[in-house]
């Protein structure tokens, strides 16, 4: 049998000082209360209902598609990729997102660092691997310990354009990373891009004006092999949807 593991983080609710645009806020509606709902919907005495419990429920009152572990289509980016109007998530191929995966190790870099091309293409080689076109590579840089801490979002490495470029050129659509993003932390691109007065610094893989995806926010990466999985990571279907959600699995044997 297949073993299955999760690559996801924990979707829960976010704590009170966290900035509105990061929030996630849930709330949980239990048995008692949806039989109140019943009966308030179909004039159905809890007594008949099982326990006298109707359905629970729960409700995202805030929840970004960006604010887990998910998918980014190309209109994240850009509105346009190689003078195109750029695909959003419910338009891109389903065969995208189950296919062979590469864990490649990067736990070794320091929190700023920039992932090359040239690093990117030795450690496929030190993974064993051979990247074939639509295989999907996960950079592994340990930085999902940080997942619930207050400076998540500037730990870890990042991945160049020059190495994003270097991906695709070998037939690579969907690329991950259990950091917060696939650049390097952004206030660090943001002082470097003002300090140099530059385009082209800020949020540079991101706008290499390229069809492909990323998986941001990945977790348990060091629970697969470097090779020899396939890696699950369909993105919900929102129509015109910049990212979306996904449970993300590693599939061994």
């Amino acid at each position: 049998m297949p073993e299955f593991i999760d690559l996801s983080a924990p979707i829960v609710a976010s704590p009170a000082e966290t900035p509105d645009l990061l929030r996630t806020e849930i709330a949980f509606h239990g048995h008692d209360e949806g039989a109140k709902t019943i009966r308030e919907m179909f004039g159905l005495d809890p007594a008949l209902l099982r326990d006298g419990e109707g359905w629970a429920v729960e409700e995202f009152l805030r929840f970004g598609t960006h604010n887990s572990t998910h998918v980014d289509a190309p209109w994240h980016y850009n509105s346009k990729t190689g003078g195109e109007p750029s695909q959003t998530i419910d338009e891109l191929p389903l065969e995208w997102f189950h296919a062979p995966g590469v864990r490649l190790d990067f736990t070794s870099h320091e929190d700023g660092d920039a992932i090359t091309a040239e690093q990117m293409s030795t450690a496929v080689e030190a993974a064993g691997h051979r990247l074939r076109p639509l295989d999907i590579v996960l950079v592994h840089t340990g930085r999902d310990e940080f997942l619930e801490a207050d400076d998540y979002m500037i730990r870890g490495p990042g991945v160049t354009a020059e190495a994003t470029h270097w991906l695709y050129e070998q037939g690579v659509r969907v690329m991950g990373i259990d950091a917060w993003g696939w650049d390097r932390p952004l206030h660090l691109q943001a002082a470097e891009a003002a300090e140099r007065n530059e385009s082209g610094i800020f949020w540079a893989a991101h706008q290499a004006d390229l069809a492909y995806s990323q998986i941001e926010r990945l977790a348990n990466l060091s629970s697969l092999p470097p090779t020899g999985f396939t890696l699950s990571c369909f993105p919900l279907r929102l129509v015109g949807g910049s990212a979306a959600p996904a449970r993300v699995v590693g599939i061994v044997g």
